[in-house]
Formats: structure tokens, C-alpha cells, sequence
């Protein structure tokens, strides 16, 4: 069993911005947290910026931190219909797709899965029926998923999405478990990191 699990993430700015989506993730993802705690395994998100950033430093890292189970994870930017590596196009640089994860299309799709958190987060003014009622949101195209949030949130005291000041909070709102049913890419996350902790979620 690994000992340390190291996420590679696209997303962030600066370092401020990129240490609160860190704190965001590790809420939404504390059921995998809890059990790591169990087992003595560290969880390291690392929010790296853009995609190719997230690759290159996924690239270091199977360098620098052989013995961690290293995971890249970004936006699909699309629909997936091919394995994680050949979606993105990317060398696997000798791991198997256990170590590349997909937000389908991207990380706003695991906001619109739990719409009920984005109508807490927004209250008064939030327009629901802006948000695809789609039950698979990997279907929602990316530009599609930033319109629907900008329309149903232009009316709240919270005023319009801002990827930069409202995803770490929906991220450390958001309900798991919601989200996994409503986005199998997310669901095989997971999955396959309780796997390495020799768990089943």
C-alpha cells in the first residue's frame, strides 16, 4: 500500500489562489482523506496552473517522488470517449491510466452536479433553471458549463461565478457522493485512489 498520494491539479493563479482551491479539494474529497488518515497516507493536492504545468510537474514528480502513487488531474475539455492518456493526447511516461484523471468536461461540471449546494451558496437570486438538468454532467460542454453558472448567478449578492473566488468554496461545499453519481470520471477518482489504500468507497 502507498504511504503518500500526490494530485496534480490544473487550476489556480497565484499562490494564494492555488492554496485555497487546495483547502477546497481536501474538503471535498475528506471521505478519501478520513480513510488516508487510517492508514498513515498523506493526500498532497498540488494546483499547478495550467494543464501543460500540471504535466510537467506530474512529470517531476514520478522523479522526485517514486515511491508516491502520482496522479495528474485535469479538465477532459470535452467529451471522453478514448482512456485518460490517449483523451489528452499526452505520454503516459511509463504509468498506466490508474494515474491520469479526467474532469469531465471540467471541474464546473462537479459544481452543476449538486445544484442544491449552488443554490446555498448563492441564495437569494440564484436562477436554477439556467443550470442543465442533465443527470450525466459530462455531457454539458465546457463553455456551456462557465454561461449556465454566469446566467443563473448574475442576480446574487454573490453577483456572477468567479472561478477564482467562488470554486474553492463550492469545492469545500459540494457533496461527494452527489457528485459521483452525476459523473462517473469523478466516481473512478475515487475509486481508485481508496483502491490504493486497499479500500472500497
Amino acid at each position: 500500500m502507498v504511504k503518500e498520494i500526490r494530485l496534480y491539479v490544473e487550476g489556480g493563479g497565484n499562490s494564494e489562489s492555488r492554496q485555497a482551491l487546495r483547502k477546497g479539494l481536501m474538503v471535498f474529497l475528506k471521505e478519501l482523506v478520513s480513510l488516508a488518515d487510517r492508514h498513515g497516507v498523506k493526500v498532497r493536492p498540488i494546483f499547478c496552473g495550467s494543464k501543460h504545468s500540471a504535466y510537467e510537474d506530474f512529470k517531476k514528480g514520478l522523479a522526485d517522488h517514486p515511491r508516491a502513487f502520482n496522479v495528474l488531474l485535469v479538465d477532459s475539455d470535452g467529451s471522453v470517449s478514448q482512456p485518460p492518456w490517449a483523451h489528452l493526447n499526452l505520454a503516459s511516461l511509463g504509468t498506466g491510466d490508474v494515474h491520469c484523471h479526467l474532469m469531465v468536461q471540467a471541474m464546473e461540471a462537479w459544481f452543476v452536479a449538486d445544484r442544491a449546494k449552488l443554490k446555498d451558496f448563492y441564495g437569494r437570486g440564484f436562477n436554477d433553471k439556467q443550470i442543465p438538468k442533465d443527470t450525466d454532467v459530462e455531457r454539458i460542454e465546457k463553455p456551456m458549463l462557465k454561461s449556465c453558472l454566469n446566467k443563473a448567478t448574475r442576480r446574487t449578492r454573490q453577483k456572477r461565478y468567479s472561478e477564482t473566488d467562488h470554486a474553492p468554496k463550492l469545492l469545500a461545499l459540494i457533496d461527494a457522493a452527489t457528485v459521483r453519481r452525476a459523473s462517473r470520471h469523478c466516481d473512478r477518482l475515487f475509486t481508485t485512489l481508496a483502491q490504493q489504500m486497499g479500500e472500497t468507497i
